[in-house]
Protein backbone atom coordinates (compact mmCIF):
# COMPACT_ATOMS: atom_id res chain seq x y z
CA UNK A 1 0.00 0.00 0.00
CA UNK A 2 0.86 3.50 -0.81
CA UNK A 3 0.41 6.20 1.59
CA UNK A 4 0.75 10.17 0.87
CA UNK A 5 2.35 11.62 4.18
CA UNK A 6 3.90 15.46 5.08
CA UNK A 7 6.69 16.17 7.05
CA UNK A 8 6.55 18.54 9.75
CA UNK A 9 8.62 19.99 12.56
CA UNK A 10 7.54 22.42 15.96
CA UNK A 11 10.81 23.72 16.83
CA UNK A 12 12.92 21.09 15.18
CA UNK A 13 10.74 18.28 16.75
CA UNK A 14 9.56 16.25 13.76
CA UNK A 15 6.76 14.37 12.55
CA UNK A 16 5.24 12.26 10.25
CA UNK A 17 2.17 13.38 9.39
CA UNK A 18 -0.75 11.34 7.66
CA UNK A 19 -4.10 11.81 6.81
CA UNK A 20 -6.22 8.70 7.74
CA UNK A 21 -9.23 9.77 6.64
CA UNK A 22 -8.29 9.41 3.42
CA UNK A 23 -6.07 6.40 3.73
CA UNK A 24 -7.50 3.55 5.99
CA UNK A 25 -4.01 2.14 6.33
CA UNK A 26 -2.94 0.24 9.74
CA UNK A 27 0.22 0.81 10.82
CA UNK A 28 1.58 -1.61 13.05
CA UNK A 29 4.54 -1.06 15.52
CA UNK A 30 7.45 -2.42 13.57
CA UNK A 31 6.44 -0.50 10.54
CA UNK A 32 6.30 2.72 12.70
CA UNK A 33 9.76 1.56 14.19
CA UNK A 34 11.32 1.66 10.10
CA UNK A 35 9.51 4.40 8.53
CA UNK A 36 11.27 6.30 12.08
CA UNK A 37 14.56 5.15 11.59
CA UNK A 38 15.93 8.19 9.76
CA UNK A 39 18.91 6.32 7.55
CA UNK A 40 16.41 3.57 6.51
CA UNK A 41 13.17 5.69 6.26
CA UNK A 42 11.64 8.92 6.73
CA UNK A 43 12.89 9.50 9.97
CA UNK A 44 10.61 11.50 12.68
CA UNK A 45 10.42 11.88 16.33
CA UNK A 46 6.52 10.81 16.26
CA UNK A 47 3.99 9.65 13.88
CA UNK A 48 0.84 11.75 13.71
CA UNK A 49 -2.18 10.55 12.68
CA UNK A 50 -5.33 12.58 11.49
CA UNK A 51 -8.50 10.53 12.08
CA UNK A 52 -12.07 10.87 11.79
CA UNK A 53 -13.66 11.96 15.48
CA UNK A 54 -15.55 9.28 17.35
CA UNK A 55 -18.18 11.94 18.42
CA UNK A 56 -19.94 14.94 17.37
CA UNK A 57 -18.49 17.45 19.87
CA UNK A 58 -15.26 17.56 18.04
CA UNK A 59 -13.34 17.92 14.42
CA UNK A 60 -10.84 15.25 14.57
CA UNK A 61 -9.18 12.48 16.34
CA UNK A 62 -6.24 13.05 16.84
CA UNK A 63 -3.37 10.15 17.81
CA UNK A 64 0.16 10.48 18.13
CA UNK A 65 2.98 7.28 17.75
CA UNK A 66 6.70 7.50 19.11
CA UNK A 67 9.55 6.40 17.43
CA UNK A 68 9.50 3.21 18.93
CA UNK A 69 6.22 2.14 17.73
CA UNK A 70 4.30 2.89 20.92
CA UNK A 71 1.08 4.82 20.89
CA UNK A 72 1.18 8.10 23.63
CA UNK A 73 -1.58 10.02 24.91
CA UNK A 74 -0.26 13.85 23.62
CA UNK A 75 2.13 15.65 21.82
CA UNK A 76 2.47 19.50 22.04
CA UNK A 77 4.40 20.24 19.04
CA UNK A 78 2.62 17.95 17.22
CA UNK A 79 -0.63 19.40 18.13
CA UNK A 80 0.32 22.43 16.66
CA UNK A 81 1.49 20.79 13.41
CA UNK A 82 -1.91 18.70 12.99
CA UNK A 83 -3.48 22.13 13.06
CA UNK A 84 -1.52 23.45 10.29
CA UNK A 85 -2.05 20.65 8.46
CA UNK A 86 -5.62 19.71 8.53
CA UNK A 87 -5.89 23.56 7.17
CA UNK A 88 -3.55 23.18 4.42
CA UNK A 89 -4.96 20.13 3.45
CA UNK A 90 -8.19 21.96 3.20
CA UNK A 91 -10.05 19.48 6.15
CA UNK A 92 -11.37 21.92 7.63
CA UNK A 93 -11.92 25.64 7.18
CA UNK A 94 -12.08 26.33 10.73
CA UNK A 95 -9.23 28.38 12.72
CA UNK A 96 -10.37 27.08 16.08
CA UNK A 97 -10.24 23.23 16.12
CA UNK A 98 -11.36 20.78 18.11
CA UNK A 99 -9.50 17.52 18.43
CA UNK A 100 -9.64 14.26 20.59
CA UNK A 101 -6.43 12.48 22.38
CA UNK A 102 -6.38 9.46 24.34
CA UNK A 103 -6.46 11.75 27.63
CA UNK A 104 -9.02 14.11 26.50
CA UNK A 105 -10.09 16.97 23.68
CA UNK A 106 -7.96 19.83 23.31
CA UNK A 107 -8.63 23.37 21.16
CA UNK A 108 -6.04 24.04 18.46
CA UNK A 109 -6.42 27.94 17.42
CA UNK A 110 -4.84 28.99 14.14
CA UNK A 111 -3.37 32.56 14.66
CA UNK A 112 -3.19 35.32 12.14
CA UNK A 113 0.47 35.46 12.59
CA UNK A 114 0.73 31.95 11.38
CA UNK A 115 1.01 30.13 14.59
CA UNK A 116 -0.69 28.25 17.02
CA UNK A 117 -2.14 28.45 20.16
CA UNK A 118 -3.09 25.53 21.91
CA UNK A 119 -5.44 25.02 24.90
CA UNK A 120 -3.79 22.05 26.58
CA UNK A 121 -6.65 21.56 29.34
CA UNK A 122 -5.80 22.20 33.07
CA UNK A 123 -2.19 20.42 34.06
CA UNK A 124 -2.97 17.80 36.63
CA UNK A 125 -0.57 16.77 39.95
CA UNK A 126 -2.62 14.06 41.42
CA UNK A 127 -0.04 11.25 41.28
CA UNK A 128 -2.71 8.02 40.55
CA UNK A 129 -3.80 10.23 37.67
CA UNK A 130 -0.06 10.65 36.16
CA UNK A 131 0.30 8.09 36.85
CA UNK A 132 3.47 8.30 39.35
CA UNK A 133 3.57 5.83 42.74
CA UNK A 134 3.48 8.05 45.80
CA UNK A 135 1.81 8.42 48.93
CA UNK A 136 0.11 12.24 48.46
CA UNK A 137 0.39 15.06 45.99
CA UNK A 138 2.87 17.13 46.77
CA UNK A 139 5.10 19.75 44.21
CA UNK A 140 8.01 18.04 44.73
CA UNK A 141 9.35 14.52 45.55
CA UNK A 142 12.33 12.74 46.23
CA UNK A 143 13.33 9.63 44.13
CA UNK A 144 16.02 7.16 44.52
CA UNK A 145 18.24 6.67 41.14
CA UNK A 146 20.79 4.31 41.16
CA UNK A 147 21.51 5.04 45.14
CA UNK A 148 21.06 9.05 44.48
CA UNK A 149 18.10 11.09 45.73
CA UNK A 150 17.22 13.11 43.23
CA UNK A 151 14.32 16.11 43.42
CA UNK A 152 11.73 16.19 40.65
CA UNK A 153 7.88 17.51 40.36
CA UNK A 154 5.41 15.35 38.78
CA UNK A 155 2.66 16.54 36.38
CA UNK A 156 0.45 15.63 33.22
CA UNK A 157 -0.24 17.44 30.39
CA UNK A 158 -2.27 14.26 28.56
CA UNK A 159 0.81 12.48 28.99
CA UNK A 160 3.49 11.71 32.13
CA UNK A 161 6.19 14.16 32.90
CA UNK A 162 9.17 14.58 35.57
CA UNK A 163 10.69 17.72 35.96
CA UNK A 164 14.10 18.31 37.24
CA UNK A 165 15.40 22.30 38.14
CA UNK A 166 18.74 21.83 37.21
CA UNK A 167 21.61 25.39 37.39
CA UNK A 168 22.83 24.85 33.97
CA UNK A 169 20.68 22.90 30.98
CA UNK A 170 24.11 22.66 29.04
CA UNK A 171 25.99 20.72 32.06
CA UNK A 172 22.68 18.47 32.48
CA UNK A 173 23.02 14.58 32.69
CA UNK A 174 20.33 14.38 30.37
CA UNK A 175 21.52 11.27 28.34
CA UNK A 176 22.38 9.43 31.88
CA UNK A 177 19.29 10.51 34.32
CA UNK A 178 16.81 10.77 31.23
CA UNK A 179 16.57 6.97 30.70
CA UNK A 180 16.79 6.30 33.78
CA UNK A 181 13.89 8.00 35.38
CA UNK A 182 12.14 7.79 32.06
CA UNK A 183 12.02 3.83 33.14
CA UNK A 184 11.91 4.47 37.11
CA UNK A 185 9.40 2.09 38.67
CA UNK A 186 7.35 4.78 40.63
CA UNK A 187 6.16 5.82 36.90
CA UNK A 188 4.40 2.80 35.84
CA UNK A 189 3.59 4.14 32.18
CA UNK A 190 7.11 5.63 31.89
CA UNK A 191 7.75 9.43 31.63
CA UNK A 192 8.78 12.02 30.07
CA UNK A 193 12.02 13.84 31.43
CA UNK A 194 12.41 17.78 31.47
CA UNK A 195 15.62 19.38 32.93
CA UNK A 196 14.65 23.34 33.48
CA UNK A 197 16.85 26.04 34.15
CA UNK A 198 14.90 28.91 35.81
CA UNK A 199 16.81 32.45 33.99
CA UNK A 200 14.25 34.33 35.66
CA UNK A 201 10.03 34.09 37.12
CA UNK A 202 9.61 34.25 33.32
CA UNK A 203 12.17 32.98 31.51
CA UNK A 204 13.34 29.54 31.22
CA UNK A 205 15.81 27.28 29.29
CA UNK A 206 14.56 23.48 28.91
CA UNK A 207 15.89 20.11 27.65
CA UNK A 208 13.54 17.17 28.03
CA UNK A 209 14.37 13.26 27.38
CA UNK A 210 11.24 11.64 25.64
CA UNK A 211 9.44 8.55 26.51
CA UNK A 212 10.12 6.16 23.67
CA UNK A 213 12.37 8.81 21.76
CA UNK A 214 15.51 10.09 23.90
CA UNK A 215 16.20 13.80 23.53
CA UNK A 216 14.49 15.75 21.33
CA UNK A 217 14.78 19.53 19.71
CA UNK A 218 11.74 20.59 21.55
CA UNK A 219 8.79 19.08 23.73
CA UNK A 220 5.49 20.91 23.93
CA UNK A 221 4.23 19.27 26.60
CA UNK A 222 7.20 19.18 28.77
CA UNK A 223 7.38 22.90 28.29
CA UNK A 224 4.14 23.12 29.45
CA UNK A 225 4.92 20.56 32.45
CA UNK A 226 7.96 22.41 33.25
CA UNK A 227 5.91 25.87 33.62
CA UNK A 228 2.98 23.94 35.29
CA UNK A 229 5.40 22.82 37.96
CA UNK A 230 7.32 26.01 38.34
CA UNK A 231 4.37 28.27 38.96
CA UNK A 232 3.19 25.43 41.44
CA UNK A 233 6.53 25.80 43.52
CA UNK A 234 5.88 29.51 42.98
CA UNK A 235 9.28 29.40 41.27
CA UNK A 236 7.92 30.79 37.96
CA UNK A 237 4.73 33.46 37.14
CA UNK A 238 2.79 33.27 33.83
CA UNK A 239 3.20 34.14 31.04
CA UNK A 240 6.89 32.12 30.53
CA UNK A 241 8.95 31.81 27.60
CA UNK A 242 10.62 28.54 27.49
CA UNK A 243 13.71 28.53 25.24
CA UNK A 244 14.05 24.81 24.21
CA UNK A 245 17.09 23.70 21.49
CA UNK A 246 15.02 24.01 18.74
CA UNK A 247 13.21 27.26 20.14
CA UNK A 248 10.66 29.34 21.62
CA UNK A 249 7.37 28.65 23.09
CA UNK A 250 4.98 31.22 25.23
CA UNK A 251 2.91 29.79 27.86
CA UNK A 252 0.49 30.51 29.46
CA UNK A 253 -1.56 29.44 32.81
CA UNK A 254 -3.14 31.46 35.73
CA UNK A 255 -3.15 28.34 38.25
CA UNK A 256 -5.15 25.80 39.65
CA UNK A 257 -8.74 25.39 38.10
CA UNK A 258 -7.33 27.12 34.80
CA UNK A 259 -6.55 25.42 31.54
CA UNK A 260 -2.98 26.25 30.42
CA UNK A 261 -2.19 27.84 26.88
CA UNK A 262 0.76 26.99 24.51
CA UNK A 263 2.24 29.08 21.73
CA UNK A 264 4.10 28.44 19.37
CA UNK A 265 5.47 27.60 15.39
CA UNK A 266 4.42 24.61 12.91
CA UNK A 267 6.46 24.18 9.78
CA UNK A 268 5.76 22.08 6.91
CA UNK A 269 9.19 20.63 5.60
CA UNK A 270 8.05 18.34 2.36
CA UNK A 271 5.35 15.55 1.09
CA UNK A 272 6.00 12.29 -0.19
CA UNK A 273 4.98 8.87 -0.84
CA UNK A 274 6.09 5.55 0.67
CA UNK A 275 5.10 2.42 0.35
CA UNK A 276 4.09 0.54 3.61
Amino acid sequence: MVVNFTKMHGLGNDFMVVDMISHHAHLRPEQIRRLADRHLGIGFDQLLLVEPPSKPSVDFRYRIFNADGSEVEQCGNGARCFAVFVKEKKLTNKDCIQVETMKGDIELNLTEEGRVLVNMGEPVFEPKEIPFLAEARNNIYSVMVEQEEVQLSAVSMGNPHAVIQVDDTKEAEVDVLGPLIESHSQFPERVNVGFMEIVHKRFIKLRVFERGVGETMACGTGACAAVAAGIDRNLLESPVEVKLPGGNLKIEWQGAGSPLFMEGPAVSVFEGKIRI
